[in-house]
């Protein structure tokens, strides 16, 4: 077990609600309020250091207490982001139609040559977002992302009373060891194989498509916004022409 920093703590989500049973006896269960199954997941670079400052500057200060561990203020959110090691670590992204970063994971790679074969994972979901499984969906994203590094152990560090991301350890088959206030969550990951490389490439490259597919419709409609202000502006001052 490698001694991790206090940068890597877990992260807050709110737990999924229970689907809850149809009142006809042979109908299956109710969906919940959104699928996070195929939710694309992008990992992200330092190109996107200000919108992870944006995201985790959002969090509440309970949110941010049970990300990092500690009382977190925006100083040392700024620290953590701008310690961010892009070429060693893995980040992971959510992000929505604004294309504002809604949920994010750290893949940190142990730097200890005794544990060369281990990582640590975090995660954080804006408070808009919770309720749809993306904890969970963006652990399996690093999980696979691990699994195909040669990482055959991935500890997951919360404090004890963050319940929602025991759950999602728990889910994964994690084995958790309490120790006051904090826990500490471990799953071993089987070896890489052609179906977890080629599921991993596919899942980047629709990411990576949907991404783009945000980022020009924002663009579409800014350059219409603008467009529309410059029509409206040549119509005011035409009304004024005429008065």
């Amino acid at each position: 077990m490698f001694n991790s920093t206090p940068w890597f703590k877990s992260a807050p989500e709110a737990p999924v609600p229970a689907d809850t049973p149809d009142a006809a006896p042979n109908h299956p269960p109710a969906p919940p309020r959104a699928k996070a199954a195929g939710v694309p997941i992008r990992s992200i670079g330092a190109a996107q250091r200000e919108r992870i400052a944006a995201h985790l500057l959002a969090l509440e200060p309970q949110d941010r207490y049970l990300r990092f561990g500690y009382a977190a203020n925006d100083e040392h959110i700024h620290r953590y982001v701008d310690q961010l090691d892009f070429d060693r670590d893995e980040l992971f992204g959510i992000f929505n139609r604004k294309l504002e970063l809604i949920a994010m994971a750290h893949l940190a790679f142990s730097v200890d040559p005794a544990c060369i074969n281990c990582a640590e994972f975090g995660v954080s979901v804006g408070k808009s977002a919770r309720g749809r499984g993306y904890g969970s969906r963006l652990f399996e994203r690093a999980a696979m992302h691990a699994r195909n590094q040669g990482v055959n152990l991935l500890f997951i560090h919360a404090l004890s009373e963050n319940t929602a991301m025991l759950k999602i350890a728990r889910q994964a088959g994690a084995v958790i060891e309490r120790d006051g206030s904090e826990s500490e969550a471990h799953v071993r990951l089987p070896p890489a194989d052609f179906d977890s490389r080629v599921t991993e490439l596919l899942s980047e490259h629709v990411a990576l498509g949907d991404y783009h597919l945000k980022a020009q419709a924002k663009q579409f409609w800014s350059v219409l916004g603008l467009l529309q202000d410059i029509r409206q502006g040549v119509r005011d001052a035409r009304t004024r022409y005429r008065n």
